[in-house]
């Protein structure tokens, strides 16, 4: 699949800034499953910026803008070819163990009623895979999806009391679940093919650790694993980690976030 993705982010503050140093996850990493055709990163102010790779090995773009700066518009567009083999992750850079990824945060953390809840889940005795597709399906049917352009901080737990999600609390909770089990699981960022009017915040979906097939990626809040229509940006152990656009301001007064996301599908590969 032909993918491309226009994403826009916009900041605009009530007093002009000092200085804006950003971290930038916007770049898709080449893998057996994703090949970048073409990818940019624009800014509407001078600015300059270097390519890194952070601890996670994901590809990372600093952002270092002197002021005074009212406001700042960060541009990515691009194509990215695709597919997918029943959400195996392969080919991609992998800097740390596996084990790592069993690491609570305070975004991962488990409540009794989220026990409660994956005590509940039926599934296959002995059968890894199934039971992780048990628990993906039961997130799915649990909450309603619905989309946060900001995230607010929650925390699996927080999220679990509502009767809607943002794909990012999805994940989360899906990752709680699977570390109580013992199961290493990671949060993802990226992009994901929509319809309609559909998607105006980055997607979110989650990754597990299973022996002798490694990486398979599962998005609870479609109750699917992560196929061609995916565009993997970065991971980390929870959406802190992983956040397209993290940094910090020197100035006075407040900001204003708005995002703007368009991911199409082009067809073919040609």
């Amino acid at each position: 699949m032909r993918v491309s993705v226009d994403h826009r982010t916009r900041y605009r503050f009530t007093s002009p800034q000092d200085r804006l140093i950003q971290m930038l996850r916007l770049t898709p990493q080449d893998s057996a499953d994703q090949t970048v055709v073409n990818w940019h990163i624009g800014v509407d102010c001078d600015a300059r910026l270097r390519e890194a790779r952070d601890g996670f090995g994901n590809r990372v773009t600093m952002l270092y803008a002197a002021g005074p700066i009212e406001g700042i518009e960060i541009t990515v567009s691009g194509e990215v070819l695709t597919a997918g083999d029943a959400g195996l992750i392969r080919g991609v850079i992998e800097p740390l163990p596996p084990a790592l990824f069993l690491r609570r945060t305070d975004r991962t953390g488990v409540s009794e009623a989220m026990r409660e809840f994956a005590a509940a889940i039926d599934g296959v005795d002995g059968d890894r895979i199934a039971r992780l597709h048990s628990i993906n399906a039961a997130l799915f049917a649990r909450f309603a999806v619905q989309e946060e352009p900001h995230d607010e901080g929650f925390g699996a737990d927080i999220a679990f009391q509502s009767d809607h999600a943002a794909p990012r609390d999805f994940a989360h909770m899906f990752i709680a679940l699977l570390r109580e089990e013992g199961v290493p699981a990671r949060y993802v960022s990226g992009y994901h093919t929509r319809d309609g009017d559909e998607g105006h915040a980055p997607h979110a979906w989650a990754e597990a650790y299973v022996d002798d097939l490694g990486w398979i990626a599962f998005d609870p809040s479609r109750g699917v694993s992560a196929d061609a229509s995916y565009v993997r940006v970065a991971t980390a152990l929870d959406a802190g980690g992983a956040a397209p656009v993290a940094g910090m301001r020197m100035g006075p007064g407040a900001e204003k976030l708005d995002v703007d996301i368009q991911v199409e599908e082009l067809g073919g590969e040609g």
